[in-house]
């Protein structure tokens, strides 16, 4: 395998990165493997429920992706995300207020939500950072590997049905999230004081039938550290739109420019030749692999499972596909149902798959990349845009393994 450059991220041989450094096994942390140890020197805890923090104050913790079993991922598993401390809600003085382009302003209990007509769907969060930790140079931001990511049942009030209730008025275009979740913006362009977590959504989405305004996570009443009493899941967007702790519905007759949909969760999108700032929205079409692992060794002849989960936008998965010898050849994966058998994606959840590799008989390295197709048949890229800064980490990861 040689080294190539490409135009925003440089794929580098095994070789050529393998060290040790403090006691740590390093594989190419350029997208081609992940830091191996990392989990080993910053720990799992009981208190995290095996999670491996990544950030703490606040708590920041990923889902050791490599331990992938099942469809749905248990609470206990599920990666958590906060922007500032987790907030105590006291549910008998909790409501959710609604305001703004409205004809009738509400303030709705917990309660009151719960006698409204439910729905339950599955969806796979992923954050907007999931993997940036293996980017090179170094960006900032949550390290998080490849476990900023889950899926799961989530059951709810439509959010179309309480703008309805509120009454929309013919100015409305958006839907502002407000979590109660809120502190001081420590980069060095930021607002005076502290500000909430707060997002928006253009009507169109808000209104769509599978965006929840959510209170139970799995069958059971959502986990404090995922947004209890009541969150937003947004299917088919990056994690950041699925507010926790909701506690403020504001619609808006204009574009909302806040600063988590401006000066962060944005990217530059190019049109005419000319970059301009938009928020981060729409997960896009992403396989990763989960065994085996980076730096893992292997078996010579010798058959291996290769698995992992694939997930997409507003769109299902068509196909995965696999390659063992560093993309000179690619074989179609098998996808999974929910029940671990041969089944056809859903819209919004992610899709297992799965592929027989036999080995070679001799010792060696490989180079092991799996590329996932939607639907609309947009192909997982190989290289990695720059215009996303640190965030979008979906071209193909390479994982590089040891035969002997």
């Amino acid at each position: 395998m040689s080294g190539r450059r490409g135009s925003s991220v440089d794929y580098v041989t095994r070789r050529r990165f393998l060290h040790k450094a403090a006691g740590t096994l390093v594989l190419s942390a350029t997208g081609i493997g992940y830091v191996l140890g990392q989990e080993k020197s910053t720990g799992t805890s009981e208190q995290d429920g095996g999670l491996i923090p990544r950030q703490r104050n606040p708590d920041n913790l990923e889902f050791p992706f490599a331990t992938l079993d099942s469809f749905i991922t248990p609470n206990e598993k599920f990666y958590v995300r906060n922007h500032f401390a987790q907030p105590k809600v006291e549910v008998g003085s909790w409501r959710l207020k609604v305001e703004g382009a409205v004809e009738r302003p509400l303030e709705m209990t917990l309660e009151e939500l719960r006698k409204l007509p439910a729905r339950t769907v599955t969806a796979t969060l992923e954050c907007a950072g999931n993997a940036r930790a293996l980017l090179l140079p170094k960006v900032k931001g949550v390290p998080w590997q490849l476990g900023a990511v889950g899926n799961a049942q989530w059951t709810g009030v439509p959010l179309g049905a309480v703008l309805e209730r509120a009454g929309l008025r013919d100015s409305a275009v958006e839907v502002v999230l407000e979590g109660a979740d809120s502190g001081e913006i420590t980069a060095e362009t930021r607002p005076a004081g502290a500000i909430p977590f707060a997002r928006s959504l253009p009507l169109v989405k808000a209104r769509a039938p599978e965006v929840l305004l959510a209170y139970q996570m799995n069958a059971v009443d959502l986990p404090p550290a995922h947004g209890f009493p009541l969150r937003a899941i947004v299917p088919g967007w990056y994690g950041v739109a699925s507010i926790k702790w909701l506690r403020r519905l504001v619609i808006t007759d204009r574009p909302f420019n806040g600063f988590f949909q401006s000066f962060d969760y944005s990217y530059f999108q190019v049109a005419n030749g000319l970059p301009r700032v938009v928020p981060i929205t729409e997960l896009q079409v992403k396989s990763q692999i989960a065994r085996p692992a980076a730096g893992e060794v292997i078996k010579p002849d010798a058959n291996y499972r290769i698995y992992g989960a694939a997930w997409t936008g507003e769109s299902e998965i068509a196909k995965v596909e696999v390659s063992t010898d560093g993309g000179k050849r690619w074989t179609e994966a098998r996808l999974l149902g929910d029940k671990g058998r041969s089944g056809r994606p859903a819209r919004h959840a992610w899709c297992l798959w799965d592929y027989q590799w036999h080995t070679p008989e001799a010792a060696s390295e490989g180079r092991i990349m799996a590329r996932a197709t939607d639907a609309r048949g947009q192909v997982q890229p190989l290289e990695r845009d720059g215009n996303r800064r640190n965030y979008m980490v979906s071209h193909v990861l390479p994982v590089d393994v040891i035969i002997r």
